[in-house]
């Protein structure tokens, strides 16, 4: 687009955008449906929203601001008082845009607070990670380039240690947070169900995340698809079997979303999984 340059200090302001969000939400979704203070944990955001802009949008980016910044989000949003109450966790999965655009999934976060869940939903940041996993997958397998491979892999290592590096180590210190778990790992959840050289779309990973929301305790989840997309019913829906199979505890649930799709199917669905995840939780 005309005026639109991309260049290195552009990739930074929104990899480090890319790393504020995802706090936020591991932050907000993890601490809204349990404060004591209706509407505490949305101020708070807000507060930190206003300084991240600022952050972003400064002529000099500061590495040690970036780093102290995402450690204070983390204890400003650790210390917020909530109440002791037990809720079902319910992980969102699925095609991108439709995981995290409220608009493409008819507010699904908002629905599940309102049901009495807590939404989990994975970072942004690591279908990045994803894509670059990709590229070494295929130059040990599939003959493409060594040289494309090695930056991937650099790639991997800035993200995780440099980008995310204080965010994980703050989450690890925390009372209420869990780190993200490195691509690999993810890579090694979906290994027994999926071939990692299904990487169409969002392909081995859409499995691995589900598996990894399984091993945080998470085990019920929702996976949003658009109506028709062949590669999102293949790792989602088609793995939804050999998932329960491998982890019994599983409470896994398929939404398609789509104009035509009718909205009361789609809430009568959720809400026949969140019944079972109740019902999981008093057992427990």
């Amino acid at each position: 687009n005309p005026g639109f340059h991309l260049n290195a200090g552009l990739l930074i302001r929104a990899a480090c955008g890319a790393v504020f969000g995802d706090i936020f939400m591991r932050c907000i979704y993890r601490m809204r449906p349990y404060e004591k203070e209706k509407g505490s944990v949305d101020a708070l955001h807000q507060k930190w929203l206003k300084r991240c802009q600022a952050f972003v949008s400064a002529k000099h980016l500061n590495f040690f601001t970036f780093r102290k910044m995402c450690r204070q989000i983390v204890e400003d949003f650790d210390a917020v008082p909530v109440t002791g109450e037990i809720k079902p966790r319910v992980g969102i999965v699925g095609e991108i845009l439709v995981k995290f655009a409220p608009a493409a999934n008819n507010h699904l976060v908002a629905l599940l607070e309102s049901e009495g869940a807590e939404a989990v939903v994975p970072d942004l940041l690591d279908f990045m990670l994803y894509c670059f996993y990709n590229q070494i997958y295929k130059a040990q397998h599939l003959g493409t380039s060594k040289k494309t491979a090695r930056y991937a892999s650099l790639g991997i290592w800035a993200i995780e240690h440099i980008l995310r590096g204080t965010m994980v180590k703050e989450f690890r210190r925390s009372r209420h947070f869990t780190p993200p778990t490195p691509i690999r790992e993810i890579a090694s959840y979906a290994e027994p169900i999926v071939s990692i050289g299904n990487q169409t779309g969002e392909g081995w990973f859409l499995t691995g995340e589900m598996v990894e929301l399984i091993h945080e305790n998470v085990p019920n989840i929702v996976c949003t698809q658009p109506f028709g997309c062949l590669p999102n019913h293949v790792v989602g829906k088609g793995v939804i079997k050999a998932l329960r199979k491998a982890y019994p505890e599983s409470n896994i649930v398929a939404i398609d979303y789509d104009p035509g799709a009718s909205e009361v199917n789609q809430l009568n669905r959720i809400k026949l999984m969140l019944s079972t995840a109740q019902k999981n939780l008093r057992t427990e």
